[in-house]
């Protein structure tokens, strides 16, 4: 008989939440994660509603956390150029160093077995199960999933074509301060500058978020060094917040090696989720969400499968359907936004075309934010 029923690869928000829906349902579950909650994490902090809901039944308390609750967008062109749209539904906003910690302590109430510092090795499919080889120990589990986020070394051994280096696919760098600035609560921004993109939001304690995505290309131009890049920068939005906002710490947060090409869903019977099934462009409203809905929509299909109810190929085509389903589009729009944001002329025309059709600015908003999902966890 196998270890546990459920091994998830990777502590983040899809590995953490479907452990917790997983665990409640009676599930040995066991996750594997190589750091030590709590910690920083290169993201976005800006949550859609369409997950508040969901949260709240995996145990958050958000209400008692009085979070900045966010309903405007400020979108600027690199000249400066800008245009603000109501933000609907909204959303609030959250450090992943909190929210990450909360899950992880709602998952261990739950009976997760988490097991931090602790890599994953290697593992091999036999006989229906898994053989899990960790720096703690080998495991057998029934079923593996995938949530280790991007190009785990695991990656070297699944699918080692699909890696940066072999694709061929532009990369960016990633980059994230926590500031102490003048800050409307209830805004989000996103400004353009040549080649990226940064977007700010107010998160808890006063603080704010501010994440950037530039091309590996420009950053090696600029030396390598953020600060270097930072004040080449022309949008006067953020030559004035790069200028007076008070860093709260000593460094930012970095991640290298950022791409937005496809990725398999399933490897040798490996189960992928957030970030392991492709990293997700920020401007598909927001990644934290999407991977909520990712556990969502596997805990339905996984609980099954360990019941003997349906066979393990019938569990990965129903799992790749309701992938497609629930992102394809919204990934569409992503992708077309990634393509235009960080681009001098074309953000230009899109902040310009925006302005003048503000239904416009609602249809993509509206396509790249989705509705509440909890009726999947019936």
């Amino acid at each position: 008989m196998p270890d546990y029923d459920l091994g998830i690869i990777g502590g983040g928000l899809a590995g953490l939440s479907l452990a917790i829906q997983m665990a409640r349902q009676g599930f040995r579950v066991v996750l594997w994660e190589q750091k030590s909650y709590p910690f920083h994490r290169v993201c976005g902090e800006y949550i859609a509603d369409e997950s508040r809901l969901f949260l709240e039944q995996l145990g958050l308390d958000l209400d008692s956390l009085a979070l900045p609750q966010i309903r405007r967008l400020l979108v600027s062109e690199p000249g400066g150029q800008s245009l603000e749209s109501p933000l609907l539904p909204g959303g609030f906003g959250i450090s992943r160093y909190l929210l990450d910690h909360l899950l992880a302590q709602r998952a261990l109430a739950e009976g997760v077995t988490l097991l931090e510092k602790t890599r994953v090795r290697g593992l091999r499919f036999i006989a229906e199960a898994f053989e899990v080889e960790t720096t703690q120990g080998d495991y057998n589990v029934r079923q593996v999933c995938g949530a280790f986020g991007k190009y785990d070394r695991l990656d070297l051994s699944l699918r080692p074509e699909r890696l940066p280096a072999q694709t061929g696919v532009p990369t960016y760098v990633g980059i994230k301060y926590h500031l102490r600035l003048r800050w409307s609560q209830d805004l989000i921004a996103l400004h353009n500058f040549e080649g990226g993109y940064c977007g700010i939001s107010a998160i808890e304690d006063g603080r704010v978020c501010a994440c950037y995505l530039v091309s590996a290309q420009a950053f090696q131009a600029a030396g390598g060094q953020p600060k270097s890049l930072e004040a080449q920068i022309k949008n006067p939005y953020l030559r004035s917040i790069f200028t007076h906002a008070e860093h709260l710490y000593d460094k930012p947060q970095a991640i290298a090696q950022v791409q937005f090409a496809p990725r398999s869903l399933i490897e040798d019977h490996v189960l992928m989720l957030g970030d392991a099934a492709g990293l997700i462009p920020p401007l598909c409203g927001n990644g934290m969400s999407m991977a909520f809905r990712a556990s969502a929509l596997l805990s339905k299909r996984l609980a099954p499968f360990l019941k003997d109810q349906i066979s393990r190929s019938e569990l990965e085509r129903a799992y790749q359907e309701d992938w497609r389903q629930a992102f394809g589009s919204r990934l569409q729009t992503g992708r077309f936004l990634q393509s235009v944001f960080g681009r001098v002329w074309p953000a230009k025309i899109l902040v310009n075309s925006l302005k003048n059709s503000p239904s416009l600015s609602r249809i993509l908003i509206a396509g790249t934010h989705g509705k509440d999902f909890t009726a999947q966890l019936d």
